[in-house]
């Protein structure tokens, strides 16, 4: 069944449990608005309109202090303005009013169904234009359905047809309700037609039968008794709407009365125990005005552990830049960047000024996300020196305080769920006190790039190399590998080779990897045959993130602690940093990460930091060109800025500089769509790699990438998709037999050789308080049924090592771990991006996405993978031997990728749970579109069923005969 909610204008369900109908259009709620494309829709959820009205703020605000109207985009503008701040202090209140909406607006005509003022010289091209006239139309379809479900000429329908949660085994073998159909009309020649509104297409699943089915007389003191029955096998969510057609033979007329059907099958505690316990409400964007008074709070030691002999200038956004980025659209930021700030072509000199401008627009972007977390009316406890608060706070603001004047809290202790922060002597609180917390951005890592990329420092053989960079091969002696299974891999081997032949001053050299096929491996070996052939050689050594850099620094343990050190942020606690790894690291007497003196830092063969931690060695004095060889893992997951702290502070024009890593995998997490736009979202490592000079992988001896295609990890059923998609069908399985194997015949499979499942259900997404993250219960419980299926099977002797457990969503995330919590506390539950590197023997996905709604959701926060396909394909590709997604087709199906990957296990025998609802033997539309087209059904089906009541309500039988026969609503779509 297709049908819009008339309450939220959304698509999936809505948060309102009186709500049954399926959503099927992709609409903006806030702004009542649709869109023909998902483009569309995103370009708009991220302009400034939309981020307006979703903040709650009317479309013309009343300002009681200033007796004044304005349009809501000039609200902020107008409460910081000096005339209203004026007003306030003459009146003696606080300016921090909140916007009311005017009764009348001078000069302007209220238009009901979009919920706006518009001036009467303009007032008939607005009911002239498409979105008034969409608006109306849905109105008319509102009404036609909220009539539709009402009793009316003396028929009454009675009865509940909402089974709430009924257990899977009582689900299976079948639950009945009851309607019954009554008429107080005396005399009355009454037929009735019963029907389903899913019996009138052919895609669409429902569990629900109904009898009796088709026409019988209904009269007077007779009432006749309908039976909905519904029978569901699998767990899930169901709807379906039952259709009365009633034709009056003595008035000649016919009318129609509907009963929406629901069904959860499912555990009813556990449904219960999950809900949210707050309903969500958004956080509302508070004005920020800004911070003119800052008292400073008392640093922590651990900023002080490092002592830097290079000054760390500000770098704050400049104020021309700052005004471009507050208003616009983001086609329009973006293009008055490029006119007015970035420079025509990216070269040596223009380089820096290029990224550094991206920089600031992420930070823009960054800060601005941050004021939707700002906290009123907070509390603070006191304990010694410190003040704890929920969360992480640094700005805390009495509410009587005056305006801009702001407490600085620097944080000192980390506790779970509760920080201390110490702020200066001067600060006073008494359990009465009431604070607004405001929550700022940790600069830090930005203004390393920024003096990173302010250095003179920019050779083209580095930042832009061609074919007139690339240095011929040096000898190099005969070596045998450390790690004997690299000898018999051809490709890891000439990896090794070739950047071991590099001289100094050489392109970057690429070590290109697949999933699963050894480049951490290959980037130690290399580490270890320089240290062996060069007794000059010094490494630096980085990625993105400290697990990589935990993972590196882990298996170079056996050079020695004299040779191998593992610098850590001074803020690191010491609780995340392994035993084996301790040994490695430099702590201070004040028991803070540090590093040691100068002179011994030179003579440290190998330093392995994050990327951002890397510049302390340009902080602390670490000439340029100490290191001979900088090595970045993971590369693609650090933004290009990210990846020039070493690059441009540490090398000279001989340092080589060797990246690993799959542009094809996770890419840096990039906030503001301005700086995508421009490009900030394109790693380093990606950025080379569409150079001519790395146009083909694979030259042999000189050539700057090596790509590495024997893949140990998964079985070749699990490999096929991805490699196929992402790497042109070259990888090869070469993982041992017995482990990927080892699920082959089982009866967690549903086609015995074929090791993917998915459990197809439709769910419903839920949010927690003012959480914007999403969690769906259905599915939670499913991934729970799931793991108790494979470790209580004894034949297999799984572990809870074995199984790890996606899925895109923190809230998800949570939900998991706390239902796993006391039986399976060994399985890891995480996001994709913790499992980037990492492999299980099982591997569990849960997609979460029930809401169509929320589909752009995912490209607008990165949060999720549904959309993406590089956290596809790190999601699909961490499985050994059994891959298990849990997801509603109906909305993965709308994203290309995800509808050829369910066609590939369809066919291939690993569908579970609700039918598929399309052809998977249809040619795959790599444009997209397939939102579009339900979206079009839709509104046809509104269009239709207003039409039609309109006819049943206003025409004689004998007037549109074909009523009854045609379904009212067409599902075709």
């Amino acid at each position: 069944m297709v049908a819009l909610c008339p309450k939220t204008l959304s698509v999936g369900h809505c948060d309102d449990d009186s709500c049954r109908l399926r959503h099927d259009v992709l609409v903006c709620s806030p702004c009542r608005r649709t869109f023909p494309t998902q483009q569309n829709l995103d370009a708009h959820l991220t302009s400034k309109a939309h981020l307006v009205a979703a903040s709650g703020v009317p479309t013309i605000c009343y300002c009681s202090i200033c007796d004044s109207t304005m349009g809501r985009v000039s609200w902020d503008s107008h409460v910081r303005g000096s005339r209203h701040l004026k007003a306030a202090k003459r009146q003696g209140v606080s300016p921090s009013v909140q916007p009311q909406t005017p009764e009348e607006v001078p000069g302007c005509k209220f238009c009901p169904p979009c919920n706006i003022h518009i001036p009467h010289n303009a007032w008939k091209s607005h009911i002239a234009g498409r979105k008034h006239r969409a608006r109306t139309q849905f109105t008319k379809y509102t009404s036609a359905l909220e009539e539709a479900e009402e009793n009316k000429h003396g028929v009454t329908v009675e009865g509940n047809l909402d089974y709430d949660v009924v257990d899977p085994r009582a689900a299976s073998a079948g639950v009945a309700s009851v309607v019954i159909i009554s008429t107080t009309v005396p005399h009355a020649r009454l037929s009735v037609t019963v029907g389903l509104a899913s019996s009138k297409t052919r895609s669409a699943f429902s569990p629900f039968t109904v009898a009796p089915l088709g026409a019988f007389q209904l009269k007077y003191s007779q009432s006749v008794t309908v039976t909905v029955s519904a029978c569901q096998k699998f767990p899930g969510r169901a709807d379906d709407r039952l259709e009365l057609v009633f034709e009056d033979q003595q008035l000649n007329t016919r009318f129609i009365i509907c009963r929406p059907i629901h069904i959860i099958v499912g555990d009813s505690a556990a449904h219960k125990a999950l809900q949210p316990k707050t309903q969500y409400v958004p956080r509302k964007r508070t004005t920020r005005h800004p911070e003119t008074t800052v008292v400073e709070g008392e640093r922590p030691p651990a900023l002080g552990a490092v002592l830097y002999i290079v000054k760390l200038p500000k770098y704050d956004i400049p104020k021309n830049l700052y005004a471009t980025l507050a208003t616009g659209s983001v086609s329009e930021v973006a293009k008055r960047l490029r006119e007015m700030f970035l420079p025509p072509t990216i070269e040596g000199a223009s380089y820096g000024r290029h990224f550094r401008h991206l920089i600031w627009t992420e930070e823009f972007k960054s800060s601005q996300d941050l004021e939707h977390y700002d906290i009123p009316n907070s509390k603070l406890k006191q304990h010694g020196r410190y003040y704890f608060k929920l969360g992480d706070s640094i700005f805390v603001r009495k509410s009587d305080a005056p305006e801009g004047h702001w407490y600085s809290g620097c944080v000192h202790v980390v506790h779970q769920a509760e920080v201390g922060l110490c702020f200066n002597r001067s600060f006073t609180a008494t359990s009465a006190d009431r604070f607004l917390v405001r929550f700022k951005l940790n600069r830090y890592p930005l203004r390393r790039q920024h003096q990173a990329l302010e250095t003179a420092f920019a050779p083209a053989r580095l930042l832009f190399p061609a074919e007139q960079h690339v240095l011929e091969s040096a000898g190099a002696s005969p070596w045998r590998p450390f790690n004997n299974p690299i000898g018999t891999n051809v490709r890891q081997r000439q990896a090794v080779d070739c950047i071991l032949r590099q001289p100094g001053g050489s392109v970057p050299f690429i070590i290109f990897g697949p999933p699963g096929t050894g480049k951490t491996v290959t980037v130690i070996e290399a580490i270890r045959q320089i240290l062996s052939a060069n007794p000059k050689a010094r490494i630096l050594a980085c990625a993105p993130s400290n697990s990589a850099a935990d993972l590196i620094t882990s298996r170079l343990t056996m050079i020695g602690e004299d040779r191998l050190f593992r610098f850590y942020a001074p803020s690191r606690p010491k609780k995340a940093v392994t035993h084996e790894i301790e040994p490695f690291t430099y702590v201070n007497e004040e028991g803070n990460f540090s590093v040691p003196i100068l002179s011994r830092v030179r003579q440290l063969k190998v330093i392995v930091s994050t990327c951002v931690s890397a510049s302390v060695f340009f902080g602390i004095g670490i000439p340029r060109g100490h290191f001979t060889h900088i090595f970045i893992d993971e590369a693609g997951q650090a933004t290009e800025p990210e990846a020039m702290i070493a690059v441009k502070t540490m090398a000279d024009n001989m340092t080589n500089v060797i990246l690993s890593g799959d542009p094809k995998q996770l890419g840096p997490i990039v906030r503001s769509p301005v700086a995508r736009d421009l490009g900030l979202e394109i790693g380093y490592i990606e950025r080379l790699m569409q150079r001519d000079v790395y146009g083909d992988e694979d030259h042999g001896a000189g050539h700057p990438v090596v790509k590495l295609v024997q893949n140990f990890r998964s079985h070749p059923a699990i490999l096929k998709f991805p490699d196929e998609r992402f790497y042109k069908g070259e990888l090869q399985p070469c993982a041992e037999p017995k482990i990927i194997t080892s699920f082959i015949g089982s009866k967690h499979l549903e086609a015995k050789k074929f090791p993917i499942v998915f459990h197809a259900m439709a769910g419903k997404d839920d949010r927690e308080a003012s959480s914007p993250s999403f969690f769906n219960i259905d599915e939670v419980l499913d991934v729970k049924k799931t793991v108790e299926e494979l470790r209580e099977d004894k034949k297999l002797r799984i572990t809870d090592d074995d199984i790890g457990v996606i899925a895109p969503y923190h809230a998800q995330v949570l939900k998991i771990r706390n239902i796993l919590r006391g039986r399976y506390d060994g399985i890891k539950v995480g996001s994709v991006e913790e499992f980037q590197g990492q492999e299980r023997k099982v591997i569990i996905i849960s997609t979460v996405r029930s809401s169509r709604e929320f589909v752009e959701f995912d490209l607008r926060h990165t949060l999720g993978f549904v959309a993406s396909p590089r956290r596809f394909n790190v999601a699909v590709t961490r499985a050994k031997a059994l891959l298990v997604i849990i997801g509603d087709p109906a909305v993965l199906s709308l994203d290309p990728l995800w509808r050829s990957f369910l066609n590939y296990v369809y066919k291939h025998g690993g569908w579970r749970g609700l039918p598929i609802s399309w052809d998977p033997d249809d040619d795959v539309d790599e444009g997209g579109g397939y939102d579009c087209a339900i979206r079009e059904a839709a509104q046809e089906d509104m269009n239709d069923f207003t039409r039609k009541l309109e006819a049943m309500t206003l025409a004689g039988v004998g007037e549109d005969e074909d009523v009854v026969d045609r379904p009212w609503m067409r599902h075709d779509g």
